[in-house]
């Protein structure tokens, strides 16, 4: 993280191209926001944005919890650092 912002994100997902897609989405809306911005990213937005259908909906919630689950790993690591994170990039990174 630079100043406080996303730098670089990326997912492992197995899974349908609706998963891959909504993994895809996430990773690229958290870039350069924070990490509090990040977590106003819904499961709805990424679906309508790739047009999911209803049967769909569970792959762009899996990326929505990913999202969240990277936010809580980042911030124990932060906690484990006794402070803020470094200038040096941080990669947010979960599996999906």
């Amino acid at each position: 993280m630079e100043s406080g912002k996303i730098v670089d994100a990326c997912f492992k997902t197995f899974g349908c191209g609706s998963a891959i897609a909504s993994s895809s989405v996430a990773t690229e809306w958290v870039k350069g926001k924070s990490m509090d911005e990040v977590l106003t990213i819904k499961n709805t937005e990424i679906a309508k944005h790739l047009s999911l259908p209803p049967v769909k909906l569970h792959c762009s919630m899996l990326a929505e919890d990913a999202i969240k689950a990277a936010v809580k790993d980042a911030e124990a690591k932060r906690g484990q650092m006794n402070g803020p994170l470094k200038a040096s990039p941080t990669t947010m990174a979960a599996d999906v």
